[in-house]
């Protein structure tokens, strides 16, 4: 049995979901797809031989929506009952009166609520694939128009080596393709309960069937096959494992640290002033301060994602307290974990992907951060042009780092730029390589094979990752994203 004290309300977060997310975790979606599960039941024990007339299922065929007056009678119904699956088994009987005898025949609540879960699970997994590669698509698009624009590499986000803004994007992608790795992983790893009755012996069908095991066994597949699923769990308790849930949250889960990881570095980024999230002509960063742009859409993708992180958790608490065939302190839990997951995971998605489509490089602050610490980077190769011209690494070495340190008091000191170049090419001691200087203080001959790396990467793991025709069709036929502010 169900909670029967409990109902199914459709979560908050539902608002900024998509429609297909919201629609797939209304209470509308769930009575229907509990309608359709019992009409798996009724046609399999049809064709086993149960005597439930054609009539019987032409009608129940000709209601599997709900319409307003009758979630007015089950509401009613489960208030007098305090049973939610009772109060639809009778309000589903009130509109096909030919099958009311025979609705939920042989059944455990948890043939429909379960079976439902598990098909929500399955589809809501299918969204997120899909927007997920859409979001992968638009990032690659970004990392090839930027692909040998270089930049300051951080790491301890202190000045590092160079990079380019497309190879720091490649960074992104690869553990989004992770991401949808695991996720396409779960989804198929994803069985169904099946007919299992009430503690998973199957005994009321077999009592349906006068004991004939087959019987039982074709209604299990049978109704797994009407309902769309491969296979059944070859055992259950009353419900499906808890460790189900476990396995769907966790990929979400790590999808929203990849979330975080990448809106966090547009959030940095952003104070930089080397990239920008989209923001509108008429948005406004802050009451007081007008001048600011805050990175609101970052932000926001942050602390979705810390929420989708955590929910993880409640499955591994909910699985591990099971007592024996089941217990009833997973449904509340499950009835909020289980759509805030989905939802959540699709607002981070679509947050990002409206990131992605609008972000605003600046080259020419990229390049003026280059030249404040390029002339340190530099001088590794400059001692090298040095010494290819007879002269002494060593005594190299020290000129360029009494040099440096110099230029350190300029900027630390006085707040003044790096004029490291500047006190090279007033030494006579450099005087063999000052034609050169030029060539070696390119910012391109920094950056190795960044640009090089992300045509193969694009070439050899998106591209194949995204060669699906269902994903391709869902890229294809994608718009832009629009958030209300």
């Amino acid at each position: 049995m169900q909670d029967a004290h409990e109902t199914y309300q459709t979560p908050l977060s539902s608002r900024y979901a998509s429609k297909e997310m919201a629609h797939l975790f209304s209470a509308a979606n769930r009575f229907h797809t509990w309608r359709k599960l019992w009409l798996n039941l009724a046609i399999a024990e049809k064709e086993l031989g149960l005597p439930i007339t054609e009539e019987a299922i032409a009608q129940m065929k000709d209601n599997l929506s709900l319409t307003p007056e009758q979630f007015e009678v089950a509401a009613l119904e489960e208030k007098k009952r305090r049973h939610d699956v009772m109060a639809h088994v009778h309000t589903f009987g009130t509109v096909a009166p030919a099958a009311a005898g025979i609705i939920h025949l042989g059944a455990t609540s948890c043939y429909v609520t379960d079976n439902a879960d598990l098909i929500f699970l399955r589809e809501g997994l299918d969204y997120l694939i899909k927007s997920l590669s859409i979001l992968i698509s638009r990032l690659s698009t970004f990392a090839a128009q930027y692909r040998a624009l270089p930049t300051l590499g951080f790491t301890h986000f202190q000045p590092a080596q160079l990079t380019t803004v497309g190879k720091r994007a490649t960074l992104w992608i690869q553990e989004l393709l992770w991401d949808l790795r695991n996720i396409k992983r779960a989804r198929d790893d994803l069985g169904f309960r099946g007919v299992k009755g009430t503690t998973g012996t199957q005994a009321s069908f077999l009592t349906l069937f006068d004991g004939d095991h087959e019987k039982v066994e074709a209604l299990d597949k049978r109704v797994t096959q009407l309902s769309g699923f491969e296979y059944a769990y070859p055992v259950t308790s009353q419900t499906y494992s808890r460790k189900i849930d476990i396995d769907v949250l966790a990929p979400l889960a790590s999808l929203g640290a990849t979330a975080h990881k990448l809106a966090t570095d547009i959030r940095l980024l952003a104070n930089l002033k080397e990239v920008e999230e989209p923001f509108e002509s008429t948005q406004i960063g802050s009451s007081a301060m007008a001048y600011k742009r805050n990175p609101m859409r970052s932000e926001r993708v942050c602390s979705l994602s810390r929420h989708l992180m955590v929910l993880h958790q409640n499955a591994l608490m909910t699985a591990g307290v099971q007592w024996f065939e089941r217990t009833l302190d997973d449904s509340a839990n499950r009835r909020i974990t289980l759509p805030e997951a989905f939802l959540t995971a699709d607002i981070v998605l679509s947050t990002l992907q409206n990131i992605s489509e609008g972000l605003v490089v600046y080259p020419k602050v990229i390049a003026r951060r280059i030249a404040q610490e390029l002339p340190f980077m530099a001088t590794e190769n400059i001692i090298m042009a040095i010494v290819k011209k007879g002269g002494d690494r060593q005594e190299a070495h020290e000129k360029i780092r009494v040099l440096s340190h110099e230029a350190a008091h300029q900027v630390k000191q006085l707040g003044l730029e790096n004029d490291l170049i500047e006190r090279v090419r007033a030494d006579a001691y450099f005087d063999p390589i000052k034609g050169e200087l030029e060539e070696l203080l390119k910012p391109e001959s920094f950056i190795g094979r960044a640009p090089e790396q992300v045509d193969k990467f694009l070439k050899e793991w998106v591209e194949p990752a995204l060669k699906d025709e269902v994903i391709q069709e869902a890229i294809a036929k994608s718009g832009k994203v629009e958030l209300s502010v």
